[in-house]
């Protein structure tokens, strides 16, 4: 996903996936990065949670507990569902998922190597799932909490409807 800065140093989403997006690179980027923090703070990466954190990245599209479950298991061990959610527990903690709540799935973290507010673009034509940090809409939503008298715990916004690639079709 390209990127780009606005005036005061926000990092902005330029465009969608396209055509030219070399997937592999960008999952063994998300990989490697995931590696690395993972030592950085002395949290164990396992195979299981590598493995579900590699599924998760395998497209750009919002990915279901239970089609990880289903990809998971093989006809001789099935992988039992508290085995999936524990895995996606320790990845989410750790910034390296996100759960997409209107979806009741999860994708990926562009940047899991900072503390953000992510919002989410997703096209409901193709399912991708782009994330953005604009750290203006996250300081706007808390201020408005703020000024209701709202503590925010958590933050997630999610914006539905048609990606460039879509839109032109």
């Amino acid at each position: 996903m390209a990127k780009a800065e606005n005036s005061d140093g926000e990092k902005l989403v330029k465009a969608f996936h396209g055509a030219h997006h070399a997937h592999g690179r960008c999952v063994g980027r998300a990989l490697s990065r995931a590696d690395a923090l993972c030592r950085q703070r002395g949290a164990r990466l396992t195979t299981m949670r590598r493995r579900v954190l590699e599924l998760i990245w395998d497209s750009h599209k919002a990915v279901k507990a239970y089609d990880l479950l289903d990809r998971l298991s093989d006809g001789e061990k099935p992988v039992r569902p508290p085995t999936v959610y524990r895995a996606l527990e320790f990845l989410m903690a750790h910034g390296l998922v996100h759960r997409v709540d209107s979806l009741n799935a999860f994708v990926g973290c562009s940047g899991a190597d900072a503390d953000h507010n992510a919002q989410f673009l997703i096209c409901q034509q193709c399912g991708d799932v782009s994330e953005m940090d604009g750290a203006a809409i996250g300081k706007a939503v808390a201020r408005q909490a703020q000024l209701a008298g709202f503590t925010v715990r958590r933050q997630t916004v999610e914006l539905h409807g048609e990606c460039p690639r879509c839109t032109a079709s």
